[in-house]
């Protein structure tokens, strides 16, 4: 077993996501990672994340082998599902405390901070995280 505060983890700041063979620029996002594949104590089978999300900050289009599951803990984001052939929004919502989005392996995804003065957070949790793909 292990116990650890989630002050124990530091945020790093992310620069780009690759999407169709090219980096997309990220704006304010940092990630904690809290638990991942590969650490010296524990090498779990899923990762364990928080996210923060500046004011106005957004994930750009993405996808990724491995399902997602996220909890929004505070702020308000827009989240988008996309057509994986061409990209166009099939899906839009603004989600904010305490609800959750699950995305399946593939689906293209994005998410953008609806508030132009508070940052928002949320943890994520995915499966099946290994070597390479750790971001």
């Amino acid at each position: 077993m292990e116990i650890f505060n989630i002050t124990d983890k530091e945020d790093q700041k992310i620069k780009s996501y690759p999407y169709k063979g090219r980096e997309l620029p990220v704006k304010d996002v940092w990630i904690r990672w809290l638990t991942q594949a590969g650490e010296e104590e524990s090498s779990p089978e899923y990762g364990f994340r928080l996210f923060t999300v500046g004011p106005g900050g957004e994930i750009p289009i993405h996808n990724h082998f491995y399902y997602q599951t996220m909890c929004i803990l505070t702020g308000n984001l827009i989240v988008r599902s996309h057509d994986i052939k061409t990209d166009e929004v099939v899906q839009e919502r603004i989600v904010g405390p305490y609800d959750l989005v699950f995305v399946p392996s593939m689906e293209p995804h994005s998410m953008r901070n609806q508030s132009d003065s508070e940052e928002a957070t949320f943890f994520c949790c995915i499966a099946n995280v290994y070597g390479d793909e750790l971001k």
